[in-house]
């Protein structure tokens, strides 16, 4: 009798585990028990997950992507008529479909407004990873942006906007490294964003670099490697997945790999002091993604390759030279840097090189569809799949997604506080750069007329309206970002009336019209101040003006902060963290 009994309550017990869901018995729970450790990763919960995922579910961990929309099912952009061919679907539509493990929030996919609705952005995130925790395996996604502060940005006031990081790099502290991110990673949490492609360790040797410039640190490998490791820890100490990029470095190079191949020609000594230093520095300090450059280094590896697509350099360098254990993200597929070999084999040959996540395909069908046919072919193995997505489960486990998928929408009054305003405003201050001051011709004094000309994408509308806020008397020419012979004359003509001419300027060392510009008000035989607004190389091609002042980006809290520096309210501290090439040394700054 007690063995029929027995026997009866086992044939129950197994009756009623098979009716559970499959996560239910492949012990899908909390993974983050009382008594353990925030983060603390469980190998055997996640082998557990993997074991019992489709090969579709897989494939689908590897992409991050992005869709049009300010809410999950807002209509796919074929419906709004955009020319794109990226799959063709909604956010919603995509994660039921793909099984994708992330999205990219973008300004232009609609996702992130400018400015900034902060409920809206919460919403979306949430919403979001409500859909990726009602799907047959519940897997929170990544939820990704470019927040690297300076000219790259997507999260704008009403949120915090902070100064770049050559700007961090001219106030040479680590501490306002710290500060600035922390800071940036909390409000990200509040939007529900928990993956962030920042900080940017590349060290920009080049003034001609088109694509990092102002996006680096600097030109010292040691003091990229300090801002790198200060931002990593802060972002991750927020919860908030720090990204190094761009491997193994992009620093020296006179192309936009948006638009083209560059090569970087370093021999192997160069690159280990230099390019590799700060990547080196963020594994060490235990950064939770790396991204890869698309950019062809023949000194790691002759392929002609670029080391998205470069088994030599991201297995064969990061992996096992290094030692580096993280994920691996690619740069977007989309970009031109990464499509040397025929469409569909772009993330089959990234993943095969040693990607664990494939960024941003021109079209996630196509891509999506390519690596599951190379699994099933046995051109990927099943193993190396599983690694990836082991790395990918453990990531999202470490910084909590499994055990808080959602943020709470009460997080949003987080962005934006006086407090934090008041921090971005302080870095700008100590970052603005006095590079040369002939004959004391700053600080402004009150009894002069002004005049403030230059691009508008450098801002002199701002300058000048902050100036005569601060009562001073400031007219303003603005004028293209090459500027026509008409608005060079008319700027002129204004510049004989006044008693100093400040110019900004964009990136004028590439731009022979702001040249011109410049040199025909010097001609007038007025004091010239120039404020170089985004690299500050503009420099060498007007070596005589009277005063130069860098900025290093276009914000309007680095503008400000230029205002309060000209007037004298702020006594300016920046020290350059490059080198103007035969005028001016790293480390050159002034005071009044």
């Amino acid at each position: 009798m007690k063995k029929s009994r027995f026997i009866w309550m086992l044939a129950m017990m197994m009756v009623f585990a098979l009716c559970l869901p499959t996560y239910a018995w492949a012990g899908w729970d909390d993974p983050v028990k009382p008594g353990w450790k925030e983060g603390q990763v469980k190998r055997g919960w996640i082998q557990s997950k993997i074991q019992h995922m489709t090969l579709e579910e897989k494939i689908g961990q590897l992409f991050i992507v992005h869709a049009y929309g300010k809410t999950p099912t807002d209509p796919s952009f074929e419906d709004m008529n955009v020319n794109h061919n990226r799959g063709g679907k909604n956010f919603k539509e995509i994660i039921e479909k793909y099984h994708i493990g992330g999205v990219i929030y973008f300004n232009w996919s609609q996702n992130i407004g400018t400015p900034l609705d902060a409920e809206q952005v919460n919403s979306l995130s949430n919403g979001l990873q409500e859909i990726a925790m009602d799907q047959r395996m519940p897997i929170p996604m990544f939820i990704s942006t470019d927040q690297e502060g300076g000219i790259v940005q997507r999260v704008t006031s009403p949120a915090t906007v902070f100064p770049g990081n050559m700007a961090l790099g001219a106030t040479r502290s680590t501490q306002n490294a710290t500060k600035s991110a922390a800071i940036m990673g909390t409000e990200l949490q509040s939007l529900g964003i928990n993956m962030n492609f920042a900080p940017v360790a590349d060290v920009n040797v080049n003034p001609a670099n088109p694509v990092i410039g102002v996006r680096s640190f600097g030109e010292d490998p040691a003091l990229v490697s300090d801002m790198t490791v200060a931002q990593v820890n802060a972002y991750q100490n927020k919860d908030v997945i720090a990204t190094a990029k761009h491997f193994p470095g992009h620093g020296d190079t006179a192309v936009d790999s948006h638009y083209g191949l560059p090569i970087i020609n370093h021999d192997l000594e160069t690159l280990h002091q230099v390019d590799l230093q700060p990547f080196k520095a963020a594994i060490d300090a235990g950064i939770d993604a790396i991204m890869t450059a698309h950019i062809v280094v023949p000194a790691l590896d002759d392929s002609g390759l670029p080391a998205t697509l470069s088994k030599p350099i991201l297995t064969g360098v990061l992996r096992e030279e290094l030692g580096y254990n993280g994920l691996i993200i690619t740069d977007s597929l989309g970009m031109s840097g990464a499509n040397v070999v025929e469409p569909e084999q772009v993330p089959v040959k990234a993943f095969k090189a040693g990607a664990d996540i494939l960024l941003n395909p021109p079209n996630v069908g196509r891509a999506y569809n390519a690596m599951l046919e190379a699994v099933k072919s046995g051109d990927i193995s099943r193993k190396r799949l599983n690694q990836s997505v082991y790395r990918i489960l453990k990531a999202k486990m470490k910084r909590g997604l499994f055990h808080q998928p959602e943020t709470n929408a009460g997080a949003i009054e987080n962005v934006g506080t006086e407090e934090h305003l008041a921090v971005a405003d302080e870095i700008a201050n100590q970052s603005i750069t006095l590079v040369k001051n002939e004959n004391n011709v700053l600080p402004l004094k009150d009894n002069q007329e002004l005049l403030v000309t230059g691009p508008s994408s450098a801002g002199p509308e701002l300058v000048s309206d902050l100036l005569n806020k601060k009562g001073l008397n400031a007219e303003k020419v603005t004028t293209n970002t090459s500027p026509t012979k008409a608005q060079i004359d008319q700027a002129v003509a204004k510049a004989q009336e006044a008693d100093k001419v400040i110019v900004t300027t964009y990136t004028a060392n590439t731009n022979r019209p702001q040249q011109q510009l410049v040199n025909a008000i010097r001609a007038t035989g007025k004091p010239v101040i120039v404020a170089a607004i985004r690299n500050p190389y503009d420099l060498m091609v007007f070596p005589k003006v009277d005063a130069y002042l860098a900025t290093y980006g276009y914000r309007d809290v680095s503008i400000e902060a230029l205002a309060r520096v000209l007037t004298g309210e702020v006594n300016p501290t920046g020290k350059l963290p490059v080198t103007i090439p035969d005028l001016y040394d790293f480390g050159s700054g002034m005071s009044y």
